[in-house]
């Protein structure tokens, strides 16, 4: 069970190291006055789960819930 222990709380540090890179290798979201008209839809926006941005941001979404399952693991077990 130690084992286990160990291996969960090396697991965490690295998805939370692996999750604060990620987050911050993002753009930032801010659309400027275009959203305002509601008139921001590009082809970039369109096409952005194929981008290096939107890999980005589902990485981001599974690394959350990753952290938070071995986070919940980690409170279990302890």
């Amino acid at each position: 069970m130690r084992i286990a222990k160990i291996a969960l709380v090396i697991l965490f540090v690295i998805l939370g190291l692996a999750l604060s890179a990620i987050i911050l290798m993002q753009e930032g979201k801010s659309d400027g006055l275009g959203a305002l008209s509601g008139s921001t839809d590009t082809y970039w926006q369109k096409n952005r789960g194929r981008s290096v941005e939107g890999s980005l941001e589902k990485f981001t979404k599974f690394g959350t819930v990753a952290f938070f399952a071995v986070a919940l693991l980690l409170d279990i077990i302890w």
